[in-house]
């Protein structure tokens, strides 16, 4: 009963346009004053503070230590709980040491013995390597090239490497599936070798590889913008092929009209071929001069030369919009449109055949292919404009860039 009494007691409504910051400041769930100062509580975002207990501490104590890593039995002293007195130190077993095979006599005799190494010099090399845990640089810096053969780093690590995969061969069992390293001391030969070739070029060398690299990726852009040319080409003469089969068809086929069935069976004409009026399926009333409207995929270009040839053709803009004229004049314009597009890639054709003529003829004065015959072949059965298998060291040959200074669509032309 008391509980209940309290909370209700408690609770109180806000009052009506007061925000809730405005009210929190003034009241509290208990009916607090507001605080003339910041207080420290523990609710809030604030981190609660350790509660410390009432309990003993632990006691510490100064006590000696040994490490297994250090063979000399060195004593060291450090602070430590009394609880862990007598344990083995905690960071012993941190020390990994790599396990470095030890042959007998027999076995190198046997097995590995080699002309170029004595057996003095490999015990030498195996000594260092447990030593300093195969860390061949270090190696290679110890070794003693005054007593013994001056050596590279490869030719240890082709040494050692060399012995334990003969080691590992003798003493597996029969049937076991083994791990062996393999070292390549001529790849590591080669590739140090190519890395201070790279070290030591000049700053006219480097420039001259950063030079050539942008004009291999120029020439691989315009690579891959010839191969889009040739594909949208292509689209558009099977597109007007198609065009012209269905004129063709619709001639010669009977006035009956057809069952809608059949309607299906029409090939289908590119999208990019003329162009593509939206069909008004919606329910409602819908009048034929919209589906005169061109569709926004038309540039302005387009639709300012369509215009044009209208005008030539002394076909009116906006003729009546009845059934039979809203279809033959879409048609019509779709079939100019088309002839524009042709005629584009017809003329963008014809300037890169004549950029390649001038550069052929560039490359055959500077003299590093030879001339062209009248049919455009060369003497020897080639034709004549494959540039790029001429080769010469002719310092000004012309490097074939994505663009050039005047291209056909920079160009106003009349269609």
């Amino acid at each position: 009963k008391k509980s209940k009494k309290s909370s209700e007691t408690l609770t109180f409504k806000r009052p009506e346009g007061m925000h809730r910051e405005v009210y929190a400041l003034l009241y509290s769930d208990k009916k607090d004053a507001p605080p003339l100062l910041p207080s420290d509580t523990t609710q809030g975002y604030r981190t609660v503070k350790a509660k410390l207990g009432s309990k003993k501490v632990r006691p510490w104590k100064w006590m000696p230590f040994t490490n297994p890593a250090r063979k000399d039995g060195a004593m060291f002293y450090h602070w430590r709980r009394a609880a862990e007195e007598g344990k083995d130190y905690p960071f012993a077993r941190f020390n990994k040491t790599v396990q470095v095979p030890v042959y007998s006599e027999q076995e190198y005799q046997m097995y590995l013995h080699d002309d170029a190494w004595t057996k003095a010099e490999t015990d030498h090399l195996f000594d260092l390597a447990r030593r300093f845990d195969l860390r061949f640089v270090v190696i290679h810096d110890r070794y003693d090239h005054q007593q013994f053969k001056k050596r590279s780093v490869e030719d240890l690590k082709e040494r050692y490497y060399h012995i334990c995969a003969k080691l590992a061969n003798i003493r597996a069992a029969p049937g076991t599936d083994l791990k062996i390293p393999v070292f390549d001391a001529g790849h590591e030969r080669r590739r140090k070798e190519q890395l201070e070739r790279l070290y030591n070029r000049t700053p006219e060398q480097v420039a001259e590889e950063e030079y050539l690299i942008q004009e291999l990726r120029k020439i691989e852009t315009r690579k891959k913008e010839r191969e889009k040319r040739t594909q949208d080409l292509q689209k558009l003469i099977t597109a007007a092929d198609t065009t012209t089969e269905q004129r063709r068809a619709e001639r010669k086929a009977p006035k009956k009209k057809l069952p809608q069935k059949k309607e299906t069976e029409k090939p289908a004409v590119p999208e990019t071929a003329g162009i593509k009026f939206p069909d008004f399926k919606s329910a409602g009333v819908t009048l034929r001069s919209q589906r005169m409207k061109l569709p926004s995929s038309v540039g302005q270009k387009k639709i300012k030369a369509l215009e044009q040839m209208l005008m030539e053709l002394g076909v009116d803009l906006n003729p009546m919009p009845t059934e039979e004229i809203v279809q033959m004049f879409n048609e019509l314009r779709s079939d100019l449109v088309l002839l524009y597009e042709l005629k584009q890639a017809f003329a963008n054709c014809e300037y890169e055949l004549q950029m390649l003529r001038h550069r052929y003829e560039a490359l055959a004065k500077a003299g590093s292919i030879g001339p062209l015959s009248a049919e455009g072949a060369h003497p020897d059965g080639q034709t004549g404009l494959g540039i790029e298998e001429g080769k010469g060291d002719a310092k000004d040959q012309i490097i074939d860039v994505v663009g050039a200074p005047l291209t056909p669509n920079s160009v106003r032309r009349k269609v």
